[in-house]
């Protein structure tokens, strides 16, 4: 139990392409065209950039696809060093004025150095259309090297950082992917069906500690399981914190969601952590699915305080850290919102590949085919 609770701890996905075989539903056909499915990418696409700006106040700006490795801006995901990005020299000026970067995984970090470079006020806030390349994940039906996400940051003040703030934040998101979702099958009619259950109208918050107090002997992702059976959309607070079995719910990185900080839940039991995860149950795959990772970003006392407990001390030396603990950075809340996740979830669609377009492998292109599901290419 405990190799498998610790296995569990860094990625998500499935890990071999026999188990995604048995996962990959059986007699699936689409509900959309692939035409069909592309005018509804989009309907959903401008319907979620519109409505999450106009909830959160946010503004939509350019993000970048690479970064200077000096910077200390890209994403880490998470802190055991399992999934490093994409490095490239580039030989500026031959060689006189050279640049290393990196393919970002995603625009956490730059999001937050961002508010400032754009001027934006307390309750003011970004959006961006993200593109990021995660090259270490395993292939399967929910995860690809190509990812695409609307990365969001919001200047907050001390006093908004707490669950509550948090947790209106969330209902906010919620009910623009709800919106979504009733927006989608207005266009598309033949998405409103009975045998795949729309999302609820209400999210459930959980603390990651009671998950596991609920199911104390399963790894992480058979809990996130079990619990989606009861509460088919949930909010999981507290990702990252050390739990009493000795693991984190998940590994976190330790340089921009808070969850070290201590807090109570409804019960007024002692909690800890300002973030957390909107999972979803997926009724085509029979899996959890996750939307969203997001939360109140570190203080200058959090980030120091997690980054002695990860071990990253001398990350303080980037420009990124330094600038947070030097309060030249806002502080925020942000999070990121997978685009061909949800597309695949308020589509009806079993596979990433039929919304996205990126690279699988022939042993992924030739399960899909036998199973009528249309992989983009």
């Amino acid at each position: 139990m405990t190799a498998s609770k610790k296995a569990d701890l860094a990625g998500p996905g499935i890990g071999n392409y026999e188990d995604l075989e048995k996962i990959l539903p059986q007699n699936y056909r689409s509900p959309l065209t692939p035409k069909d499915t592309q005018n509804a990418i989009f309907a959903v696409k401008n319907y979620i950039e519109e409505n999450l700006c106009k909830e959160l106040n946010l503004m939509m700006v350019q993000v970048p696809l690479i970064v200077d490795v000096e910077s200390g801006v890209n994403d880490m995901l998470d802190r055991d060093g399992s999934r490093t990005p994409i490095q490239f020299h580039i030989s500026n000026d031959y060689n006189k004025h050279p640049i290393d970067a990196q393919v970002v995984q995603a625009a956490t970090k730059w999001k937050r150095m961002a508010l400032k470079q754009f001027g934006m006020n307390i309750g003011e806030g970004i959006c961006t259309d993200m593109r990021a390349v995660r090259k270490d994940y395993f292939l399967d039906h929910d995860h690809s090297v190509y990812v695409d996400q609307w990365d969001w940051e919001k200047a907050i003040t001390a006093d908004q950082r707490n669950l509550d703030y948090l947790k209106d934040t969330v209902r906010k998101i919620w009910k623009v992917l709800k919106g979504a979702e009733t927006h989608a099958q207005k266009l598309f009619p033949q998405l409103r069906t009975n045998k795949y259950p729309n999302l609820p109208d209400e999210i459930r918050f959980l603390h990651a500690e009671d998950i596991l107090d609920m199911y104390p002997d399963m790894p992480r992702k058979a809990r996130e399981t079990a619990i989606l059976q009861k509460y088919p959309a949930i909010f999981i607070i507290g990702i990252g914190w050390t739990l009493k079995d000795g693991y984190p719910h998940e590994l976190r990185a330790a340089d921009y969601d808070d969850w070290v900080t201590e807090t109570k839940s409804e019960d007024r039991k002692p909690m800890h952590g300002l973030n957390g995860d909107i999972l979803v149950w997926n009724s085509i795959t029979k899996r959890r699915h996750e939307l969203t990772s997001m939360g109140i970003r570190v203080s200058p006392e959090t980030l120091r305080k997690q980054l002695e407990i990860t071990g990253q001390l001398d990350w303080l030396k980037r420009p990124y850290h330094s600038a947070i603990i030097n309060n030249e950075s806002p502080l925020s809340i942000g999070g990121g919102i997978g685009q061909s996740r949800t597309y695949m979830l308020l589509l009806r669609q079993a596979h990433l590949g039929e919304v996205s377009v990126t690279v699988w492998p022939k042993i992924l292109k030739n399960m899909c085919s036998k199973k009528n599901i249309h992989v983009l290419e």
